[in-house]
C-alpha cells in the first residue's frame, strides 16, 4: 500500500467520521483503486489515535469519546492471573516445564539474588534474559500494583484524558503498561510508546501482544538519554512515566528536565521509585532540582504550600498499600528454593512524584502567614504552640509496640523534617491517624520541640491539638 491510499483513507474517514460510523466495507469503495476492507480496517487501526475514533465490537468505527478518564478502582489483590500465566510461558520455554527446580531454578534463584545485591549496593545490572525474566518473576506483580494505584488516582484527580498518549520511560517489563491497559474503559483510547534499551523488551512486548483493538503501541529500544521526546516530528504526551529507573541513570535530574519539555499543555510526568532510603530520597531530590529549579512544578504529594518556598530536608517519604497475594511463580520458586520467603515480594511500598507544568497542585491552599506559620520558621517557633498546615507524608512510622504514632510532614518549606507525634489521642485530633498518604492536615495549637537524636523537630499533638483535614 502506497501513502497516497493510505491518505486517501484518511481524508474519508475524517470526512465521515461525525456523520456515521465507518464501516471499511464501505470506506474501501471511496479510496483510489479500491483496496480490500481489511487494509482500510488496518490503516483505520494504525491511524486511531491521530483520527480520534474507537473500533466497536461489530467491526466499525466511532469517535472516541473526549473530555477525562473515568475508571473503576478498588485496590489491587493480586497480580492478574492472564499476565502470570503470560510469564511462566517465557519461563517454561526458556526452562522447561520445572523452570523453578533443578539447574534451571538454582540458576534463576542466582540471578535475582544478585539483582537485590547490586541493588543494595548501588551498582549497575546487566540485563540480558535471565535479568528480564527474574526481574518479571520478582518485580512485576509488585511494580503492578503500584503503578495502578498511582494511576488510578492521577485519573480520579482528572489528569488524564479518555484520549490518551503515553511515553514510558524505563518500561522493564511493563509495571505500568498491564496496570494503565487494566484501569482504561473500553472506550477509551490509548497511545503507549515504551523506551526500554534491555532484553526486559522483550518480556514487555510479549507481554503487549493482546492489547485489544483501541491500543497502539510501540517499544523504543533504545536509552533513554539518547531517544528523542522533542523535536519538530515529536508528538506531546499527556503522560510520562519514569518507573522506578530513576536511580539507573547518570544524570537523573538532566534527563527528567529534558522529557517535561515533551508534555503536553496539561500533561503530567509520574516518577516512581522503590521506598527504600536511597532511591526515595534520590526521588525527592531529583524533584527538587527539576521543580524548585525547572520547568516544573509539584502536583503531589509533596506540595509546596508557602510560594517561592522549596524544601531541603531529607524527606524519606514513601506510601505503603496492603500486600498482594503471592503470585504462584514466586511461590513455586522459592519452594523449591527451600521455602524461606527469600523469592516472594509482595510488598506495595512506592516513593512517587507527580510533575506539571501548569502550576496545577492537588492542594490548591496558600497558608495565611497570619494564621499559619511556616516550617521554615521552626527554629523561630521551637518550645511554642503554633497553628500550621501540613501535608501527611508517611504512615505511622513507630518502630515499637506501644509507642506514640509518628508522621512525617510537610509544606514545602521546610529545610528540616518535621514529625507530628501523637501523645495524647482524642477526637479533636484522630484525623492525624485516620488521614491517608497525602492529604493535608490544619494544626491547631501544636507544641514544636527540636529533637537532637533525630536532628529534626517534632510537632506534638497532645490533648491540646486539634488536627482537622483541611480543604
Amino acid at each position: 500500500m502506497n501513502q497516497d491510499t493510505r491518505q486517501q483513507i484518511r481524508d474519508n474517514a475524517q470526512y465521515l467520521r461525525n456523520v456515521r460510523p465507518l464501516d471499511p466495507e464501505e470506506l474501501h469503495e471511496y479510496v483510489e483503486g479500491q483496496p480490500h476492507p481489511a487494509v482500510v480496517r488496518r490503516v483505520l487501526r494504525e491511524e486511531a489515535f491521530d483520527l480520534g475514533i474507537i473500533e466497536q465490537d461489530d467491526g466499525t468505527f466511532v469517535p472516541a469519546p473526549e473530555g477525562r478518564l473515568s475508571v473503576t478502582f478498588d485496590g489491587v489483590d493480586r497480580f492478574p492471573d492472564r499476565y502470570e500465566q503470560e510469564v511462566m510461558d517465557l519461563l517454561t520455554e526458556w526452562g522447561g516445564l520445572e523452570w523453578y527446580d533443578g539447574e534451571s531454578g538454582d540458576e534463576l534463584r542466582e540471578r535475582i539474588r544478585d539483582i537485590k545485591e547490586r541493588y543494595l549496593q548501588g551498582q549497575a545490572v546487566e540485563y540480558d534474559e535471565l535479568t528480564a525474566l527474574g526481574y518479571a518473576v520478582y518485580h512485576l506483580p509488585d511494580y503492578y500494583a503500584v503503578a495502578k494505584y498511582v494511576l488510578a488516582d492521577l485519573a480520579a484527580d482528572g489528569l488524564l484524558p479518555t484520549q490518551l498518549r503515553v511515553l514510558d520511560v524505563g518500561a522493564g517489563v511493563g509495571g505500568p503498561a498491564l496496570a494503565l491497559r487494566d484501569l482504561l474503559p473500553d472506550d477509551a483510547l490509548l497511545d503507549y510508546h515504551a523506551v526500554e534499551p534491555s532484553a526486559a523488551a522483550d518480556v514487555l512486548e510479549h507481554l503487549l501482544q493482546d492489547s485489544g483493538q483501541n491500543v497502539r503501541w510501540e517499544i523504543h529500544r533504545t536509552l533513554a538519554e539518547e531517544f528523542e521526546p522533542t523535536g519538530a516530528d515529536a508528538a506531546e504526551y499527556d503522560l510520562i512515566v519514569f518507573g522506578n529507573v530513576l536511580s539507573e541513570l547518570d544524570d537523573a535530574a538532566a534527563t527528567l528536565y529534558r522529557y517535561v519539555e515533551a508534555l503536553a499543555d496539561d500533561g503530567t510526568l509520574l516518577a516512581l521509585a522503590p521506598a527504600d532510603r536511597n532511591t526515595a530520597i534520590q526521588l525527592r531530590t531529583v524533584e527538587r532540582e527539576v521543580a524548585d529549579g525547572g520547568p516544573a512544578t509539584v502536583y503531589g504529594p509533596t506540595v509546596r504550600l508557602w510560594p517561592h518556598q522549596s524544601p531541603d530536608s531529607e524527606s524519606w517519604s514513601f506510601d505503603r498499600k496492603p500486600d498482594i497475594e503471592v503470585p504462584t511463580m514466586q511461590r513455586r520458586l522459592d519452594d523449591a528454593g527451600g521455602g524461606t520467603g527469600e523469592f516472594v515480594n509482595t510488598d506495595v511500598q512506592f516513593a512517587y512524584s507527580v510533575l506539571r507544568t501548569d502550576g496545577r497542585r492537588t492542594h490548591d491552599v496558600t497558608p495565611d502567614r497570619g494564621i499559619h506559620a511556616p516550617m521554615a520558621d521552626a527554629e523561630n517557633y521551637v518550645t511554642d504552640r503554633v497553628n500550621f498546615l501540613g501535608v501527611k507524608l508517611s504512615h505511622d512510622l513507630a518502630e515499637r509496640e506501644g509507642a506514640n504514632p509518628l508522621y512525617l510532614l510537610g509544606d514545602g518549606s521546610q529545610q528540616v523534617d518535621h514529625f507530628a507525634v501523637l501523645t495524647e489521642a482524642s477526637i479533636l485530633n484522630e484525623d492525624l491517624r485516620k488521614a491517608d498518604y497525602g492529604d493535608l492536615l490544619s494544626f491547631e495549637n501544636a507544641l514544636v520541640l527540636w529533637n537532637d537524636d533525630e536532628e529534626a523537630y517534632n510537632v506534638v499533638v497532645d490533648g491540646e491539638t486539634v488536627v482537622d483535614r483541611a480543604r
